[in-house]
């Protein structure tokens, strides 16, 4: 509790020290810096007030890319239809969905961004669109925000090309340590790149472009980029993982195992699951006796040749000796293609 003074004390204490008031000017006094006597100031509340919350992230935003490339005449058509399909699924916030366009021809540069009022609209919206097919040659890649930029943030993970006397990296891993070093034809020994302990428990595997390597754990798989420190970039849930394929394009990550039965006379149980890279979630499962993935020839494990699935742009197939198909899927939504697989007798190859 703050003592007060009221004026009649101040004139008796005044008389008494034999102090003439009306000689002083009150409004002249000035406290010392940073002192307030214990008198409180009016601005205390103001001061004690909560801070001000900024969101951390961009959780609520998404990128949709694969859209039209369109002149400004049509902007505004092409705008309309994107809003029309997003805002179905959540609110999207005043001035929230943004096409970039090209400065020199003018034209939109087919993909945009759109801003949620929530990061669980957002996520709604990215199950639910991603994969969506606007026309034949049109189909909507979304991903959220926050995802692209932990990309951006890893050095070129294409970097290795732009060497300047066009070497390649390659990969030894002796006992505990794996090592990438760049292949120098011209000198007598490698020159080490990145250098790491219990890296991988099993194996591990560049991606078809170079751009990730992979390993595998018994918890599943992780890949890491960078020209020189190799950051993790993802991590694949499957445990006891055995096997990983890589689509062409480097999307998608199929990873593969399977369990012993406890029967000797039982077969062998696959689970197969289809990752997409970049954010880590399972597009598709497949599970199943190895019976129904065994085709024969090499690369298999318990009767299974892998790569069971074969990609190709957008489209994988698989081929079973049970009942020999090829079935054409759309890995965006893992869906098939019409709704029937295309039978040709006695596959013996895919590809």
């Amino acid at each position: 509790m703050v003592d007060v003074t009221y004026m009649g004390e101040i004139t008796a204490i005044a008389a008494r020290i034999s102090v003439d008031l009306s000689q002083i000017d009150l409004d002249s006094i000035h406290l010392p810096p940073s002192e307030d006597c214990g008198i409180p100031s009016d601005d205390d509340d103001l001061m004690e007030e909560d801070p001000l919350e900024f969101d951390a992230g961009f959780g609520n935003i998404l990128v949709v890319d694969n859209l039209l490339v369109v002149p400004k005449e049509k902007f505004e058509k092409l705008e309309g239809v994107v809003r029309k399909i997003y805002s179905q699924l959540g609110v999207i916030k005043e001035d929230g969905l943004w096409m970039p366009i090209n400065p020199e021809t003018q034209k939109t540069l087919g993909y945009c961004f759109i801003e949620y009022n929530t990061p669980q609209e957002a996520e709604l919206s990215k199950e639910k669109t991603h994969g969506y097919k606007l026309d034949r040659s049109h189909i909507f890649a979304v991903n959220m925000f926050d995802d692209i930029e932990k990309f951006l943030k890893v050095e070129n993970l294409q970097q290795w090309l732009t060497d300047e006397k066009a070497r390649d990296q390659f990969v030894i891993r002796a006992g505990n340590d794996t090592e990438v070093l760049w292949n120098d034809a011209r000198q007598l020994k490698p020159e080490l790149v990145y250098k790491r302990s219990f890296w991988t428990e099993t194996f591990f595997q560049w991606s078809p472009l170079g751009s990730y390597l992979a390993t595998v754990h018994r918890q599943g798989a992780a890949i890491w980029g960078g020209a020189t420190t190799f950051n993790r970039l993802m991590r694949y849930a499957h445990p006891r993982v055995k096997l990983i394929d890589f689509s062409p394009g480097e999307r998608y990550l199929v990873t593969y195992n399977s369990h012993e039965p406890s029967n000797p006379r039982d077969t062998h149980r696959v689970v197969l699951n289809i990752f997409d890279v970049r954010t880590g979630k399972v597009m598709r499962d497949f599970k199943g006796s190895a019976d129904e993935f065994a085709v024969g020839g090499t690369g298999g494990v318990t009767g299974v040749s892998w790569p069971v699935f074969r990609s190709r742009s957008i489209y994988y197939a698989r081929k079973c000796d049970l009942e020999p198909f090829w079935s054409n899927k759309d890995p965006s939504k893992l869906s098939m293609v019409e709704d029937k697989a295309k039978k040709i007798k006695d596959t013996a190859q895919l590809g």
